[in-house]
């Protein structure tokens, strides 16, 4: 048996991924797994849709049933946070117990949502969305007939925004920005995700911010615009980023921006220490830049990877980025990195319900979306992923299989 411990701060999916590939690939060492919550690692896209919902228990979050989680022989610590990292002794102290010490340590810190600094964003009734027990929160405010104002027009914000009119709330979305999810795609889709959430009687305010809130008649809440308008609503949502938790690694010395700095082999400044996840910031090679990718793929591709990188295996985290967003009846799928710098080539009419953008450097596919398209998705990554050499007019004919390219 190993005498070496590997310590995972964070139970989320990337670090219940990490301990899981570490018993998968052989370690039968101490694993030390620490959550700051009470839950076993779960999956969070569900939160803000069936579980919000109320279409599906909490629990089917869970990345392993009880007897499987059990089976990994974890020293477990949930409602437990690290406080510092001592790098010279390898001991992590806790929030509660003794300190721990390591051979390989794992940060898996993820993030937290990110709360306007207004006057009136800590009143009842409002809410951010992040955890299994925020959406618990949030779930039991969400009562038909009750108004709904969602502030930030991102992925989190119009999910919680298509649950929510299912419920049967009325709902305002108020984003800054001059379209829906500006800073993700182009457009074109920003103008179809407008089209579907006013298609199903959501108020879209664009180009708006909100100045302050405030406690109405009753239970009311009344919000301040930045033109001076004043939106009546009973529930408000905060949809507005993730704050990268690099607050540990920051104060233990290790590079960080706006997040923690990792190679290809998610090793930090410190090559006993690994990051992993929401947290962590890599260079990724299909967009060409430094990126922190808030995303499930890459949360339990990255925790595989750290874990397997602690136990001495050559890693190189490279995957392509892979995104989804389920709204109402459309299942929307990003692959790659879309910039303004790539040609565009569409498939289908984009003023329908299923087309394909593909965003193209030269003749080859780079990135490539589009909503209820998953077969021609699938394809479109893999000729991202070979490099393959395309003729743009072969992938706008829709009489042309995607593939046959």
């Amino acid at each position: 048996m190993s005498d070496r411990t590997i310590v995972i701060v964070g139970g989320g999916q990337a670090g219940g991924w990490a301990a899981q590939t570490l018993r998968s690939d052989g370690f039968d060492g101490r694993v030390v797994l620490i959550g700051d919550e009470p839950h076993r690692p779960y999956e969070r896209p569900p939160l803000s849709k069936a579980v919000l919902a109320g279409d599906a228990h909490p629990d089917t979050t869970y990345l392993q049933k009880s007897e499987a989680f059990d089976a990994l022989n974890l020293d477990w610590r949930p409602d437990v946070s690290a406080t510092r990292i001592d790098r010279t002794a390898k001991r992590l102290h806790l929030s509660h117990g003794e300190p721990i010490h390591y051979d390989s340590l794992i940060l898996c810190t993820g993030g937290r949502a990110r709360r306007l600094g207004i006057p009136g964003s800590d009143l009842p009734g409002i809410f951010t969305l992040r955890s299994i027990g925020d959406a618990a929160a949030l779930g039991a405010a969400l009562v038909a007939g009750k108004r709904l104002l969602v502030v930030g027009g991102g992925w989190i914000g119009l999910e919680v925004a298509a649950t929510a009119r299912k419920k049967g709330l009325d709902v305002i979305v108020v984003e800054a920005m001059d379209r829906l999810c500006e800073r993700t795609v182009p457009a074109e889709i920003s103008s179809y995700l407008l089209r579907l959430h006013t298609a199903h009687g959501v108020q879209v305010e664009l180009g708006a911010g909100i100045e302050q809130l405030a406690q109405g008649p009753g239970e009311d809440l009344t919000a301040t615009l930045s033109d001076g308008r004043e939106l009546a609503c009973d529930v408000v949502l905060f949809g507005v980023g993730l704050i990268a938790n690099d607050e540990l690694a920051r104060e233990a010395g290790l590079a960080c921006e706006g997040g923690v700095l990792v190679d290809s082999q998610c090793r930090t400044s410190d090559p006993d220490i690994l990051a992993a996840g929401d947290v962590a910031i890599w260079h990724c090679d299909w967009a060409a830049r430094r990126m922190r990718l808030e995303s499930w793929q890459n949360a339990q591709e990255q925790g595989i990877a750290a874990a397997r990188a602690a136990l001495g295996a050559t890693v190189n985290h490279q995957p392509l980025p892979w995104f989804w967003s389920d709204q109402y009846d459309v299942n929307l799928q990003i692959f790659g990195v879309p910039t303004p710098r790539h040609q565009v080539v569409v498939r289908g009419d984009v003023g329908s319900n299923s087309f394909v953008m593909f965003f193209l450097e030269a003749d080859r596919v780079a990135a490539a979306l589009g909503p209820n398209a998953a077969r021609d998705l699938r394809f479109a990554r893999r000729l991202i992923e070979r490099r393959t050499s395309v003729d743009p007019q072969q992938l706008a004919d829709l009489q042309v299989p995607l593939s046959k390219l």
